[in-house]
């Protein structure tokens, strides 16, 4: 069985396994110093291709979407706004609430009770804000994805799997809106 080419770019790190990332729709693999990616790329071939179709896919319907237009302090304000909404909703408590430009995820929830905010977040539309605050939120009184993370989750957000998507593909509109430009047939 012959395997379609992929294009990626490699990284070598002083890591002790690889790992693969579609950060920014470009295949990205992360390898110990030494070792040959074709390994990992024939090990993971199909989860590689549908991962670059459902990338395509998102990038596509990213074309459809808008981005909201709030100044940086709105932004916060929203944010701390839901978070105290949510967290007395939740019966949980933050410690602290951060602000930062982030490579890979949308927002994260520290073991310390923090919240650290992607401050490209200020471009979506606020119920993709206040979804992932609940997501995060919900991390206080479960941190793994299981399924009674699910179900908090679902509580409040009955189609998460649609919010999910949409951040998906709002991840790619924003990061080509700060390029600058529309990725076309970047694979």
């Amino acid at each position: 069985m012959d395997i379609e080419p992929i294009e990626y770019k490699v990284k070598y790190r002083n890591i002790k396994h690889p790992r693969l990332e579609f950060k920014s729709g470009i295949l990205e693999i992360i390898m110990p110093f030494g070792k040959d990616p074709r390994d990992i790329i024939a090990k993971h071939h199909s989860w590689i291709c549908r991962t670059k179709i459902l990338i395509e896919k998102s990038i596509i319907s990213s074309k459809e979407m808008h981005l909201a237009i709030r100044n940086k302090y709105e932004f916060r304000q929203l944010v701390v706004e839901l978070a105290d909404i949510y967290a007395k909703e939740l019966r949980a408590s933050i410690n602290k609430i951060f602000f930062r430009k982030m490579r890979t995820k949308w927002a994260s929830c520290s073991g310390r009770k923090n919240l650290t905010i992607n401050t490209i977040m200020e471009h979506l539309p606020r119920k993709l804000i206040e979804y992932i605050i609940y997501h995060e939120i919900a991390h206080l009184i479960e941190k793994h994805h299981n399924a009674h993370f699910w179900r908090i989750v679902s509580a409040k957000f009955k189609s998460y799997r649609k919010y999910e998507a949409a951040l998906f593909s709002y991840w790619f509109k924003i990061i080509n809106f700060q390029k600058g430009q529309i990725l076309i047939n970047y694979i």
